[in-house]
């Protein structure tokens, strides 16, 4: 591949990664948070959703860090799921899902401006 980076930090995608990377973990911990928490069975939509998101963000950022060329498909199926969660995340009022919300839609916005 030509002029490919010769580092991640020169990756064009490199900021978009590390929203990704962020947010996977992010709703990991907000993921074992919520099953943790004393009423855990009104939490299993976020926990799920939370899984999920947090596996196409680190999905999305191995496909960018591979340059791969299905980057674009990714990172739109990434968007879709990370507002998903974020909006769950959204109606509950604990410190975990308010910081997993955040780092969804910020991780949702640079996957969108990727693909636009």
């Amino acid at each position: 591949m030509l002029d490919a980076p010769t580092s991640l930090a020169e990756s064009r995608y490199w900021e978009c990664i590390a929203a990704c990377s962020r947010c996977a973990l992010l709703c990991d911990f907000c993921a074992a948070a919520c099953l943790r928490d004393v009423h855990a069975e009104h939490m299993l939509n976020c926990v799920a959703l939370d899984v999920e998101c947090a596996e196409v963000c680190r999905l999305a950022a191995a496909a960018m860090a591979r340059e791969s060329t299905h980057v674009s498909a990714i990172c739109e199926l990434c968007a879709r799921i990370c507002e998903g969660c974020a909006t769950e995340c959204e109606n509950h009022e604990a410190d975990h899902c308010q910081d997993c919300a955040e780092a969804c839609r910020h991780c949702a916005e640079l996957c969108r401006e990727l693909i636009a």
